[in-house]
């Protein structure tokens, strides 16, 4: 698969087989990722995975906290206000998904809340004192992170929704103190049975969002 086509078949894929990932492929996929740009060359991401048992006291964790409705603190805050683009896209998330899903689509909060069933889940952290700068730079190696796992047959998603707890998984990564949880990836073989792997979100045309002058 040469790269443009990876880019194109990349998609989030929400439901995971339990099958879980090997330590080679998951390392194949880190040596991948890291070569990604960054600003100076400061590759400022530090990447912590949970697998088996860990990952699972991190699941059965968020199933607690979102059982008794306890308010969510990603350390990564959201946009204060959405443009109306952005709004107007997000909006049509859901009628394309139901269009395009049926009934499958009603899984789709479960499986957040559940890490998307995933065997592994990748969480990208940088240090506290850096800017923006580098969380551009953390942008660029997610998308190189899930380039590779495609390429090597995975399926991934990225979403916030894998950090609404951070106290559960520092405590079961020890992330140390210095290091913000910026995002987090889900990686394992997509659950091709399930029709909610089927979606594809649309993109907005070119003339919306590209401007060339000449």
């Amino acid at each position: 698969m040469d790269v443009i086509d990876a880019i194109r078949n990349r998609h989030s894929v929400r439901a995971f087989l339990p099958e879980p990932v090997d330590r080679e492929t998951l390392n194949a996929v880190f040596e991948t990722a890291a070569r990604s740009p960054s600003w100076a060359n400061s590759q400022p991401w530090e990447v912590f995975a949970a697998t088996g048992g860990a990952l699972e006291r991190i699941r059965e964790g968020y199933r607690s906290r979102y059982d008794s409705k306890s308010p969510t603190a990603p350390e990564t805050p959201p946009p204060k206000v959405w443009t109306e683009a952005a709004k107007k896209r997000q909006q049509q998330l859901y009628p394309d998904m139901l269009r395009d899903c049926g009934e499958s689509v009603e899984q789709f909060g479960t499986l957040n809340q559940s890490l998307f069933g995933a065997p592994a889940v990748v969480y990208i952290c940088m240090d506290k004192t850096l800017s923006e700068w580098s969380l551009y730079d953390i942008g660029a190696y997610s998308q190189s992170l899930m380039l590779a796992a495609l390429g090597k047959g995975l399926g991934a998603i990225q979403a916030i929704t894998l950090t609404m707890f951070p106290d559960i998984v520092r405590r079961e990564l020890s992330i140390p103190e210095n290091l913000k949880i910026t995002i987090g990836i889900a990686i394992g073989y997509p659950d091709k049975g399930n029709k909610i792997n089927s979606f594809v979100s649309a993109r907005s045309p070119l003339e919306e969002t590209v401007h060339i002058f000449e």
